[in-house]
C-alpha cells in the first residue's frame, strides 16, 4: 500500500534533474546539488511494482515534478478520459509538488505518434488548447504548466507569436508555465530568431518551473543550420547563457537538466545539475 502523506507541497528554486531508474542508489547516495526531480508520467501508471515503489522511496528526500507527455493538449480530438484518469490517480498517489504537459499534440483518430506536434497559433487552437487546460485542471484539482515547444516551421496561419499564444492561454485557464530555455534556443535558430528577444516577449511572471537539455546539431535542404531536440547531450553554453538571460527575468526558480537519451553515468548528470544551480547561484 502506497503511502498518500503529502512530501513537498512546491518545488524549490533549485537544481532538479529528469530522473532515470538506473541512477536510483547512486542519486539517493550522492546527490550534489539535486533538490528536486522529474518523471515521465506515463512511466508510472501502473498499479504498482518497482517504478512506483522507488518513486514513493525518492519522494521521501526529494520534491516530485511529474511531466505529462501523452495529454495532447493540442490534439482536435477530446482528451482521453482513460488516460487522464489515470494521471490523476497517479497524482493522488504521489502528490507531486508540480505537474506539467507540452503545447503540442500527438493524436490523430485512434492513433497515438511518439512524437510532440506543432501546432498554429490562431483564436481557434487558443480555444482548444485552453479547454483542455480547463478539463485536466479541474480533474487533477490541481494547476498544470504548459511547456513552449521545439519549433522546426513556422505557420502561416499564425496570428499571434508563440508568447503571446502563452500569454493568452495563462489569463484564459489561470495555469503556469514551464520555460523549456533549450526549446527556446532550439526554435529561434531554426526560425532565424532572436532567442533574447523571445524571452523578453515571454510572459517570465506565469513560470513555474524552467528546463534546460542537449540538443543535436544538421542543416536542412538549404544548408542552414537545423536543430533537434534531442536530451541525448550535455547543454551547450549557449544554452546555460540564455539560463542565466531568462533567470534576470523570472528571478530564481526551479531549474531542471533533463537527458532522456544515452543516458550518460550518474556523475555526469549530477555534474550538469551542479551547473544549474550554478547559473541559480549567480
Amino acid at each position: 500500500m502506497l503511502d498518500t502523506r503529502p512530501r513537498f507541497d512546491q518545488l524549490p528554486n533549485a537544481a532538479g534533474i529528469g530522473y532515470k531508474p538506473q541512477h536510483f542508489q547512486e542519486l539517493l547516495d550522492d546527490p550534489g546539488a539535486v533538490e528536486w526531480v522529474e518523471v515521465h508520467a506515463e512511466n508510472y501508471m501502473g498499479d504498482g511494482g518497482r517504478p512506483l515503489a522507488q518513486l514513493q522511496a525518492l519522494s521521501e528526500t526529494f520534491a516530485i515534478s511529474i511531466h505529462g507527455v501523452g495529454l495532447s493538449i493540442g490534439g482536435q480530438q477530446p482528451l482521453d478520459k482513460a488516460h487522464l484518469n489515470r494521471l490523476k490517480r497517479l497524482c493522488d498517489r504521489i502528490k507531486p509538488a508540480s505537474f506539467s504537459e507540452h503545447l503540442a499534440w500527438s493524436t490523430h483518430g485512434a492513433e497515438f505518434m511518439n512524437d510532440l506536434l506543432p501546432l498554429p497559433y490562431t483564436a481557434e487552437t487558443l480555444t482548444l488548447v485552453s479547454d483542455h487546460i480547463n478539463q485536466v485542471q479541474d480533474t487533477l484539482g490541481r494547476q498544470m504548466l504548459l511547456e513552449n515547444p521545439s519549433s522546426y516551421l513556422a505557420f502561416v496561419e499564425s496570428t499571434f507569436s508563440e508568447a503571446d499564444f502563452l500569454s493568452e492561454v495563462t489569463h484564459k485557464t489561470a495555469c503556469g508555465l514551464l520555460l523549456d530555455v533549450n526549446n527556446v534556443f532550439i526554435s529561434s535558430t531554426n526560425l532565424d530568431l532572436s532567442p533574447q528577444s523571445y524571452i523578453d516577449a515571454y510572459p517570465t511572471d506565469c513560470v513555474g518551473e524552467i528546463h534546460v537539455g542537449g540538443h543535436d546539431e544538421d542543416e536542412d535542404d538549404f544548408g542552414a543550420p537545423l536543430l533537434i531536440d534531442s536530451h541525448a547531450k550535455p547543454v551547450v553554453d549557449p544554452v546555460w547563457s540564455l539560463l542565466t538571460y531568462a533567470l534576470a527575468q523570472t528571478g530564481p526558480k526551479p531549474v531542471l537538466v533533463e537527458w532522456d537519451n544515452d543516458i550518460p553515468p550518474w556523475p555526469t548528470l549530477r555534474d550538469e545539475a551542479k551547473r544549474a544551480a550554478m547559473a541559480l547561484a549567480g
